[in-house]
């Protein structure tokens, strides 16, 4: 009985929601395109702020030369770790559109 609560606590909280930080993963300067990725294990529910993933994707995105990035499509779930027929951890990837020409800061010229 011990050993059936025990399997059963640990299905719970492993079926928690869980903030993820995704990092970048993939920018291009010739497409302007910047994604950013994070893991989700089996019976999580991973999640990533979009404040801070908007900033991310910006700073990438004014490392190359632009001004800002505007997220575009749906994230795209892949299964990076197989175990038999079962998927145990799913990257999923947002993309980012960089947009606008950032200006370098003005210098006094004497």
């Amino acid at each position: 009985m011990k050993t059936l609560i025990f399997t059963l606590s640990l299905l719970v909280l492993t079926g928690c929601s869980v903030p993820r930080q995704a990092k970048v993963s993939d920018a291009s300067a010739t497409t302007g395109v910047v994604r950013l990725s994070y893991g989700q294990a089996l019976l999580q529910n991973a999640w990533t702020d979009t404040y801070v993933a908007q900033g991310t994707a910006t700073r990438a995105c004014q490392d190359m030369g632009f001004a800002n990035a505007v997220r575009f499509g749906q994230p795209v779930s892949t299964c990076s770790v197989w175990v038999g027929p079962l998927c145990i951890n799913t990257t999923i990837t947002l993309a980012y559109q960089c947009q606008g020409v950032a200006f370098p800061s003005a210098r006094a010229h004497y």
